[in-house]
């Protein structure tokens, strides 16, 4: 077994050191923040990812957190990069992190590995090992080691992996990393390290086009009377396309998705090349989220004075990330628009990202004499939601199903106004019926 140095205690960074614990080997995680590292010493986790705590927990004795990076690289035969790479105002992505991590190595004895496991732009393995080159720092070797993980299933993707990418510059270092993951018996493509980084930004660059195509479907099919539940279900069943990605609804999120596209396309900018599918591509998700303005004001005219409750705050469920969250813009826009919005999660905790926003504790707090609901995160909570007693909280029973995570048909049974992403609906659906006044006699 291997001792790894992890610099990084997000979210990327814990969870590839909790998974190398739990195969057996000694693992150090370094962060710069101290009041992240006393909380975890503490043994109190800053992320919300299910599984995380428990396998930190039952991994304490091959795991330890400090602020000292020469502490995480004493003897560490791995050095792992697992810093953030936000986007800039420009769309490149920011590597100031990554080489702070570089500024902070001590003198390294024998031959660690520097891994990079942050999601950086073709080209920085060559950067960053022409300045290791440059310091004196030729010994160590490098090697790219892109995540694939999704955020609330990360634990579970880690260790139950479709492949391992390793990118390294000499054979024997990406045979080394390779290695790390052995117990795991999945496949492991070996290439260059530019190839390597772009396997990542090009795996979420089309998992992105799957989302906006089938949202784009979805749109359709609301003007054509079909319903995209049934197109997406036949879609997927095509061995050439498959299932996975064919949720139509108001548009991703997160940390990586809108960051890589960014970086993906300012990186063909830079090499002189325009990448017209994926201009389309953020084009169309962030259109989507706007759509549900739209669908509000089909069924309630002007929103201001209206009050709107959003259900669901963090960019998906199961974590309490809001980065590039749904939610943020939608809230946006509703206040923009005069609307008085209030927010519910279960786990997100979104400050000052929705100021103005009144945050309940309960999901009928959240809709009381609210005009309409708004599904933004599919909750498994939320899945009740067209309930008599939501009916009687809210003053008008709109509900707007961002997720189409509710039946329409259950909804509108139960007095509802229902509208979905892609699905035929009438802008009169579940509302009570008016007789037709009698015609006065001349």
């Amino acid at each position: 077994m291997s001792k790894i140095g992890i610099f990084g205690a997000g979210w990327v960074g814990l969870v590839t050191g909790s998974c190398f614990a739990e195969l057996g080997h000694t693992v150090v995680v370094r962060d710069v923040l101290p009041e992240k590292i006393d909380a975890l010493n503490q043994g109190r986790i800053p992320i919300h990812e299910p599984g995380l705590p428990e396998l930190i927990q039952e991994n304490r004795d091959r795991m330890r957190f400090t602020v000292d990076p020469a502490e995480a690289a004493q003897d560490a035969e791995f050095l792992y990069v697992c810093v953030g790479t936000p986007s800039t105002y420009a769309g490149d992505a920011d590597l100031s992190a990554v080489w702070s991590v570089l500024d902070d190595l001590p003198p390294l004895p024998g031959r660690p590995v520097l891994v990079m496991k942050s999601t950086v732009p073709v080209g920085t393995g060559e950067t960053v090992r022409a300045a290791l080159d440059a310091r004196g720092l030729d010994h160590i070797g490098y090697a790219s080691n892109p995540e694939f993980l999704a955020e609330g299933t990360a634990v579970r993707d880690f260790m139950n992996a479709d492949r391992i990418v390793v990118g390294a510059f000499e054979p024997e270092d990406g045979d080394r990393v390779g290695a790390l993951h052995e117990k795991l018996e999945v496949p492991v493509v070996r290439s260059d390290v530019a190839s390597a980084e772009m396997i990542k930004l090009a795996a979420n660059a089309f998992l992105m086009t799957r989302i906006s195509f089938i949202n784009e479907i979805a749109n359709v099919c609301e003007l054509v009377g079909a319903d995209v539940e049934e197109v997406a279900r036949g879609i997927g069943l095509d061995h050439r396309l498959g299932p996975h990605f064919l949720r139509a609804g108001i548009g991703y999120g997160g940390s990586c998705f809108p960051k890589d596209a960014s970086a993906l396309k300012q990186l063909a900018s830079n090499s002189g090349y325009h990448f017209q599918l994926l201009s389309a591509v953020i084009e169309v998700n962030e259109l989507q989220k706007r759509r549900v303005i739209a669908k509000l004001q089909k069924h309630l005219g002007r929103l201001r004075g209206k009050r709107v409750a959003l259900l669901g705050l963090a960019f998906k469920p199961n974590t309490d990330d809001m980065r590039e969250a749904p939610s943020i813009v939608l809230a946006s826009r509703l206040l923009a628009e005069g609307a008085e919005v209030r927010g519910w999660d279960p786990v997100a905790q979104p400050g000052d990202l929705l100021r103005g926003v009144l945050i309940c504790d309960t999901v009928l707090d959240a809709v009381r004499d609210a005009d309409a609901a708004v599904i933004v995160t599919e909750w498994a909570d939320l899945r009740d939601l067209a309930s008599p007693h939501v009916r009687d909280a809210m003053r008008n029973p709109l509900i707007v199903d961002g997720r189409n995570l509710l039946d329409p048909r259950a909804a509108e049974q139960q007095g509802f106004a229902y509208e979905g992403v892609g699905r035929a609906t009438s802008a009169f659906a579940g509302l009570p019926e008016t007789a037709e006044p009698e015609h006065e006699r001349a």
